[in-house]
């Protein structure tokens, strides 16, 4: 007798499986259905003819965002191997009628907290895999279903609707176990899937295929009235509150499949999926073949013999296990075994970049956007950015065109909150301004931070302005505004940059914290250094640089005094820090002058050297100022030429003298060592006087003041210490730093040899591109 064939066909799915997508093509094909409806937000109804496109291409994602609070946002993902996607094309490709029959996103987004809220949910829903699995016997839902599904191939000339019967029949039995712990929000998107099938059906639909959630096969089954559904959906038009939705396509990739989004239904290894699906005979062959390719590529020794071998394993530890065919965990054990030998390393990379993998989607120009994505995408292709889910290096020099607006392009986007890349060390080493080095790795997830950075402006340009201007009126601290001026500068953001720099100049005006404007300065001279690669205009804030340098000269002193350990190694920071930025602003005088002219009240060039030495030599001789700086101020003198080794050498002796508690003369040696050691490995004199010194430290102090002198000397070199202590042990020190022969130094001679320095002297002309100076 003929089956007869049902007017609905209710075909349960495990979203994103490959044996539930190949099960749904066959079912599709045997009973032909004149509609096809899929679980899904009904807003997406006009979205999907773009799915036909050749242009779009899987894994890709239905977004949906709130309009007035794009934060607000759900993805719906899809795979060449997810059931939905399958269907989908079906009815694309033979001109059939395609509908979403699930709740609309609008909805969804306004029942979110209130569930949420309410704590309706006692208990996390029952996992109906994880109980059929229990039921037969296993401990691995994961491999129980890949056994009865997902590695399982359509029997040819069979029913094809029967296994979707077997599934409905096993749901419709646990269903009953997890009633107690059913979501509201799951109740709601049943009653409204079943009016949508009940609207196909006074449509004049007579052949009906459902492809959803087997959880929800038996709700969809079941003959409930319809006044009970119009009773627990008549809420949704009033009772709540009313969002604009937006919805697009956007790409998205392997790695973010293997995560619970949209669905809830992450899997951990979407690239073995898509192998299963695309090469549904020979699959371990040809897995093995890929994974040997991939070794080879890695410079790993892999040969055919391996390829075959690891290929006979599988099967084997599949057979042993009772499995019907290798899984991933039979493959992964072979791969180990025969072609890493044991080793997890090459196996991670195997895991990286096959059993999860970078695959990107992409989706067609037609999609819905907003402005600010379409300016971000013709930005990209101009400048030849194409986004990818690899993280790669991308190193930019700024004197090239090129170079310079894809640097800003990075710097916008990042000052939106969009980051696409991330700044990074230069591979090369140089510390110039005129190179850049970034990390780039595109996310699904910048979808959604475009469309939140949407609300600043419709091109990237006018958004990172708009965005600047409103961080300079809300800033919270002095620096906060300073690292927004180097960013405006960086963006070449010409119009925010007036605002900013106004924001700044009324911060400073009211700051009189000196911490605060030693912690902004140096953002400041690191922003004027860009004016000659970049071509930005920086008068106005070397005027605001100059002014804060004269500032903290005048009030360090004061601030650094009576500060407690912890106030000390803070300030010993900015003091270092400010060191080097006032050294950039005297180097990098305004154009047209030279380093060493002084501008009007001694700021500019040599009067704010002149300032800063001054403030220097105050801190190294002042009592109340904690030992601490008083040596960190030593040593930037002694480095900066304007004390030389006897001055310094007078100012230790008397902080290492017995008056001096040992605490104190401690951290006096951890502020003058903070520059690094290779000063005593040079100066004998510095380096008896430390030696002398610690030889008198009392006995019953020195446990105190080991501590600090371990913080000192293990920020040193290996190469340092030794030397160091070398010198010491062989007495070369003795007498306060008397002068030794070569004898007594390894290394180093008792005079300046001429001969050796002009070849030196030589060298470095010819590397600086100077011509040879006269000694």
């Amino acid at each position: 007798m003929e089956r007869q064939t049902p007017a609905v066909a209710l075909l349960g799915v495990r979203h994103h499986g490959p044996g539930s997508a190949r099960a749904v093509a066959a079912a599709l094909e045997q009973y032909r259905p004149d509609i096809v409806l899929i679980e899904g937000p009904a807003e997406a109804d006009p979205l999907l003819g773009l799915a036909a496109r050749k242009e779009m291409v899987p894994p890709v994602a239905l977004l949906a965002h709130v309009v007035d609070d794009p934060a607000q946002a759900a993805f719906w993902p899809f795979a060449a191997f997810s059931p939905e996607w399958v269907a989908l094309r079906h009815a694309l490709d033979r001109e059939l009628p395609v509908r979403f029959i699930d709740l609309p996103a609008a909805h969804s987004f306004a029942l979110a907290e209130p569930a949420a809220v309410t704590g309706a949910v006692a208990a996390a829903p029952l996992d109906p895999i994880a109980e059929l699995a229990r039921l037969a016997g296993h401990d691995d839902p994961e491999q129980w279903w890949d056994d009865a599904v997902e590695h399982r191939l359509p029997e040819g000339g069979g029913d094809a609707l029967a296994p979707f019967r077997t599934i409905a029949e096993a749901m419709a039995e646990l269903r009953p176990l997890g009633a107690q712990r059913e979501r509201p929000s799951d109740l709601l998107r049943e009653a409204f899937m079943r009016r949508q099938l009940r609207a196909a059906q006074r449509a004049g639909h007579r052949r009906i295929a459902v492809v959803c959630g087997a959880w929800h096969v038996p709700a969809l089954a079941a003959k409930l009235p319809v006044a009970a559904d119009n009773a627990l959906l008549k809420g949704l038009p009033k009772g709540l509150p009313k969002v604009k939705v937006e919805m697009t396509w956007v790409p998205w990739t392997h790695r973010r499949l293997s995560q619970s989004t949209g669905y809830g239904a992450g899997i951990a290894s979407p690239g073995w999926y898509q192998h299963l699906f695309s090469s549904p005979e020979q699959t371990v062959v040809r897995w093995m073949t890929r994974v040997a390719a991939l070794l080879r590529e890695e410079d790993h020794s892999v040969s055919s013999a391996h390829v075959i071998e690891a290929v006979r394993l599988a099967g084997t530890l599949a057979a042993m296990r009772g499995r019907p065919l290798p899984g991933l965990a039979e493959t992964t054990d072979a791969v180990r075994a025969v072609m890493c030998e044991g080793s997890d390393v090459p196996l991670a990379l195997i895991e990286d970049r096959m059993v999860v993998g970078d695959c990107l989607g992409e989706v067609p120009d037609e999609a819905p956007a907003v402005p600010l994505q379409r300016d971000l995408t013709r930005l990209q292709r101009s400048l030849r950015l194409k986004p990818e889910p690899v993280e790669r290096e991308l190193d930019l020099d700024l004197r090239e065109d090129t170079g310079a607006a894809r640097s800003r392009l990075l710097h916008r986007l990042t000052l939106l909150g969009i980051h696409w890349g991330r700044a990074a060390a230069p591979r090369t080493g140089s510390t110039g301004t005129f190179r850049e080095s970034w990390r780039l790795r595109w996310e699904p997830e910048l979808a959604v931070s475009i469309a939140e950075a949407g609300i600043w402006g419709t091109t990237v340009e006018s958004a990172a302005t708009n965005r600047a201007r409103d961080r300079a009126a809300h800033a919270g601290s002095l620096g906060e505004v300073t690292a927004l001026a180097e960013v405006c500068l960086l963006a070449d953001l010409a119009d925010a940059l007036p605002v900013v720099l106004k924001a700044l100049a009324d911060r400073a005006a009211l700051d009189a914290d000196v911490a605060h404007l030693a912690e902004a300065l140096p953002a400041l001279v690191r922003s004027l250094r860009y004016g000659d690669v970049r071509g930005t205009d920086a008068t106005a804030l070397r005027e605001l640089a100059e002014g804060l340098a004269v500032r903290i000269c005048i009030g360090l002193p004061s601030a650094c005094g009576s500060l407690d350990a912890e106030g000390a190694g803070a300030m010993a920071a900015h003091l270092g820090a400010t060191h080097t930025a006032v050294t950039l602003l005297c180097a990098a005088g305004p154009e047209g002058a030279g380093p060493d002219d002084t501008g009007p009240e001694g700021a500019g060039g040599a009067g704010i050297r002149e300032r800063w030495g001054a403030t220097l030599r105050t801190l190294a001789r002042r009592d109340t100022v904690p030992g601490l700086l008083r040596g960190r101020a030593v040593r930037l003198l002694l480095d900066d030429s304007q004390w030389d080794a006897d001055e310094a050498a007078r100012e230790m002796g008397l902080a290492l003298s017995a008056a001096t508690p040992p605490a104190e003369a401690a951290g006096w040696i951890e502020g003058f060592l903070a520059g690094g050691g290779m000063l005593l490995v040079h100066d004998a004199q510095l380096l008896g006087l430390v030696d002398d010194w610690l030889g008198s430290v009392p006995e019953e102090v020195f446990p105190d003041v080991l501590p600090l002198l371990r913080r000192t000397f293990s920020g040193f070199e290996a190469g340092v210490r030794r030397t160091i202590g070398e010198r010491v042990r062989s007495g070369s020190t003795a007498g306060g730093g008397a002068a030794t022969g070569a004898s007594d130094r390894p290394g180093f001679a008792a005079a300046l040899d001429p001969d050796r320095a002009a070849a030196a002297r030589t060298t470095a002309a010819l590397l600086l591109g100077l011509t040879e100076a006269q000694p």
